[in-house]
């Protein structure tokens, strides 16, 4: 143990190192305590204005489009036959037969039906009795009127017996010619019992069938058959009245069906209805196409290509930069200090995805795209840049 240091001595030693290093320990405390103290301070200005540039609105913007060609202007259409008729009875009776189906061309007078009717067979023969007994009658009260005339002349009659003569024939005469009508008006509806095709074409529907009873008049599901003619379709097309006075007699539009994929169909614009119709404020317009192969089906539904002349220098911008707000339609722009100044609008015609603007903006404005609703005037926004264009897929072998 002699060679353990005393007491005093490990004392000693203890208060020379801290002598010596002990304001290096202080120093270094303190720049720890600094540094600590510092770093959540340059933190908290840094969230802070993390918070601030988070709370500023992030938008897209774009400028509007001016329009420098035609427009195409994509309606549906309605595509009806040239002439359609149903076919009525006009006597009535049993079905006796029935000679064209769905599908078969007819020509105008051809027979496609007949009726048997044997009431009205009935009431033409003493029809024809009644004719022949009124006729025997007038020429009787006729030669008789024609022998008292003779007799008046010589006096040997009084003249009141001579007038009840003359009245006498022309009642029979009268009595005649109301059989005659009778008999002209069963005449015809004999002739009714022959069902045939009032012009050229194609039978499109026959709803009756052998022994059927068939009652004469039109009514509702009643007709018998229905004859179209398909040679020339008519194409009925109904125009917003925003582009009502850009259509004009002669001109052409190009029709497309769904199940004749690229290929396109020009039809000739031959009448508009002169007048919108008050509910939906269209314009009616007919077109017509030559149908002689018989390609084009009437009741199909078409989409009618309109080529319109634009107005040369019109504003469009897309539907999703409008804002709707309480004082009307506007847009919010985008000044050079990027806060958002709103500007009211006057619309023009609606493209569907864009929309004509006569007045509130120009083509130098930059606008906000899908604004929010919480985007006021003068708001500050900060603009993101424009997402890149998609990359055209590529073709693998």
């Amino acid at each position: 143990m002699s060679d353990l240091l005393p007491p005093d001595s490990t004392m000693g030693a203890v208060d020379s190192f801290m002598r010596r290093y002990g304001r290096v320990l202080i120093v270094l405390v303190l720049l720890i305590a600094v540094w600590g103290v510092a770093s959540r301070v340059v933190g908290r200005k840094e969230l802070a204005r993390d918070t601030e540039r988070a709370a500023i609105p992030a938008v897209l913007t774009a400028h509007g489009k001016v329009s420098d060609g035609g427009e195409d202007l994509v309606l549906p259409g309605n595509v009806q036959a040239f002439y359609e008729a149903p076919i009525y009875a006009r006597t009535s009776g049993y079905l006796k037969f029935w000679k064209t189906d769905i599908g078969t061309p007819v020509k105008k007078g051809d027979l496609l039906a007949e009726i048997d009717s044997p009431e009205i067979d009935q009431q033409y023969a003493q029809a024809q009795a009644d004719m022949a007994t009124a006729a025997a009658n007038f020429q009787l009260a006729k030669s008789t009127n024609e022998r008292w005339q003779v007799l008046l002349a010589t006096e040997s009659v009084s003249k009141q017996d001579a007038d009840q003569k003359a009245s006498d024939a022309a009642a029979k005469k009268a009595a005649l010619q109301s059989a005659a009508a009778n008999l002209a008006r069963l005449h015809e509806l004999e002739s009714f019992k022959r069902v045939v095709a009032p012009f050229d074409g194609v039978v499109t529907k026959r709803n009756t069938d052998i022994g059927a009873l068939i009652n004469a008049g039109q009514s509702a599901g009643n007709a018998l058959f229905e004859v179209a003619d398909t040679h020339r379709l008519r194409i009925y097309v109904s125009v917003p009245e925003a582009y009502a006075l850009s259509i004009k007699t002669d001109m052409v539009a190009d029709l497309t069906f769904t199940e004749r994929p690229g290929k396109r169909y020009p039809a000739t614009v031959t009448s508009t209805a002169q007048a919108l119709d008050a509910t939906s404020r269209t314009l009616q317009v007919e077109l017509q196409i030559d149908n002689l192969e018989g390609e084009l089906l009437p009741g199909s539904y078409a989409s009618v290509h309109f080529n319109l002349m634009a107005t040369t220098g019109t504003l469009r911008v897309p539907v999703n930069a409008l804002v709707f707000r309480s004082d009307g339609m506007s847009v919010a722009t985008v000044d050079k200090t990027h806060h958002v100044v709103l500007k009211s609008i006057a619309p023009g015609r609606d493209f569907g995805k864009e929309i004509e603007v006569r007045s509130g903006i120009t083509a130098a404005d930059e606008f906000v795209l899908n604004p929010p609703d919480s985007l006021l005037d003068g708001m500050e926004v900060r603009i993101l840049p424009p997402p890149p264009a998609k990359a055209a897929n590529k073709e693998h072998p």
